[in-house]
């Protein structure tokens, strides 16, 4: 029967209680049915957690319907902690529970012995409390020096010395945060970090529900939800799930990245944070986003970064913030009341994916820059193609007019270079754009509804995309961005690097 939480506060005694007409629920029973409730009705049971909606959800959902523990086995920054703290949500508003009692004890089916010898002594007259859901949650990070103490239980002496109890008296015992987490969901996040012997002291807990402390003849069968996380790299890279533990927990779930774009957008713009001050002063543009996204998705595939690692969506959520950033930074330089985030700004989201990527030996020799920086280059290659023509294309058409960037090319090839600088201003941006011949008539042709500050975005859009497919020089010096001719570059380079040589020679002969 449900209670009117409007009169819990009057309910503040054992007999109160059984005259409300409340009955016992287990924690897995009380989930289940709220769940069941939510899904009749068509509401959302993990509300925010997007991309999951067709895989992880549901089954996250048919192992509550069973009752099952559950174990999220993923790569970092997949939300699975954040997907058992939701778990909240579908606990009972409030639950009556011995008051003092220091393991939530149920009124109605009372486990410790403070609870019993309490209610023996004062029956009906026993005092209750109202515990709220939020507060029926215990979450531990696995660590190796984690104790069988830390999770269980040990020998207090201090508190028998107090209360001048003998160490054979249960009084002496000092609960762990399990116990404390008792008609609750306790969470153990990197579970194989744990020592194997303690996770062995868990074995209990999970087939039988009860605990078990050192010597003392103790059955204390616990009512606890128990959600765990993992990365699948952990079994061979700093521990293991030991057989039986694994074997315990009914319900393994894999979860993974954001399948689309479109999803991890939408889990980027409901992360981020950014400034009241920055969103009414700064535009991203939908490319922009894309590109940031682009990022994470080049960066999972690419040779030099680990796979085993992962790559978090929270460097995409960094590396949009930190463009918003750059794009502020040269507004409040310039003077510009309102602007919006420039392809050049991207470079200030390079310190956001340096510390968010685990690099093999082959990447840590390239180096975390320069990889982060091939990372946004291959972005900007791969969305170009769902702008502009193909240029691999139109490498073959390079001496007809069937190719649409012949004309920027061609004026780049007269010895022409465009400088674009980090704190440059807005308009001046614009205005060096507009030199290069052929760019513009390239964004109308494809683009044109485009505004003048679109058309705009989009044509050093071009150049940077021209760029990744090696039919300009870019050069990146000095909050600089140089754009040029390639063979002239090529040239240039080759004639410094033979002045060099020479220099080293006649060094040699001096």
């Amino acid at each position: 029967m449900q209670i009117d939480y409007m009169d819990i506060a009057k309910i503040n005694t054992l007999g109160k209680l059984k005259k409300s007409g409340y009955t016992h629920k287990t924690v897995k029973e009380e989930i289940r049915r709220n769940l069941i409730k939510k899904l009749q009705h068509k509401e959302p049971t993990f509300p925010g957690i997007i991309g999951y909606e067709d895989t992880v959800i549901p089954e996250t959902e048919r192992a509550l319907l069973s009752r099952h523990n559950i174990l999220f086995l993923g790569l970092r920054g997949q939300a699975k902690t954040r997907m058992a703290r939701q778990m909240t949500d579908l606990l009972d508003e409030y639950i009556p529970v011995v008051e003092g009692s220091s393991i939530n004890d149920d009124p109605l089916r009372p486990i410790s012995r403070y609870a019993l010898e309490l209610i023996a002594e004062k029956g009906d007259d026993t005092p209750i409390t109202w515990l709220h859901r939020s507060e029926r949650y215990g979450e531990k990070l696995a660590t190796p020096d984690v104790t069988v103490a830390d999770l269980i239980g040990d020998i207090d002496p201090i508190k028998a010395a107090n209360l001048r109890l003998n160490l054979d008296d249960e009084r002496v015992l000092h609960y762990g945060i399990i116990p404390h987490s008792n008609r609750g969901i306790f969470v153990i996040n990197e579970l194989p970090d744990l020592q194997a012997r303690i996770q062995v002291s868990l074995f209990n807990i999970l087939q039988e529900g009860d605990i078990q402390i050192r010597g003392f003849k103790l059955r204390m069968p616990l009512d606890i939800v128990f959600v765990f996380t993992a990365n699948p790299e952990d079994y061979t890279n700093r521990g293991s799930i030991v057989t039986p533990l694994k074997d315990r927990i009914e319900s393994q779930i894999l979860t993974h990245y954001p399948k689309t774009v479109e999803s991890s957008m939408l889990i980027t713009a409901q992360e981020s944070d950014i400034h009241p001050d920055q969103a009414g002063r700064i535009e991203v543009s939908d490319l922009v986003k894309r590109l940031i996204e682009q990022v994470s998705f080049e960066a999972r595939t690419n040779e030099y970064v680990d796979k085993k690692s992962g790559v978090s969506a929270r460097l995409t959520i960094a590396a949009f913030e930190n463009a918003v950033s750059s794009a502020e930074r040269r507004a409040i330089v310039n003077n510009e009341k309102n602007t919006f985030v420039w392809i050049g700004d991207l470079a200030g989201i390079i310190p956001s994916i340096t510390g968010k990527i685990e690099l093999v030996y082959e990447g840590e020799q390239e180096g975390p820059y320069q990889v982060a920086y091939n990372l946004l280059e291959k972005a900007i290659r791969t969305l170009f193609t769902t702008y502009f023509p193909n240029p691999e294309q139109s490498k073959k058409k390079k001496e007809t007019g069937d190719n649409p960037f012949r004309p920027i090319i061609t004026w780049f090839d007269r010895g022409n270079q465009l400088n674009l600088f980090a704190d440059m201003k807005d308009d001046a941006r614009i205005q060096q754009l507009y030199k290069v011949d052929g760019l513009h008539a390239l964004v109308k042709k494809h683009f044109k509804q485009a505004s003048e500050k679109d058309a705009a975005l989009l044509m050093e859009f071009v150049l940077h995309g021209l760029s990744a497919y090696s039919l300009i020089s870019k050069k990146v010096i000095d909050g600089k961005i140089e754009f040029k001719d390639l063979m002239g570059s090529m040239l240039n380079f080759n004639s410094k690097a033979g002045f060099e040589e020479d220099a080293e020679a006649n060094e040699e002969d001096f």
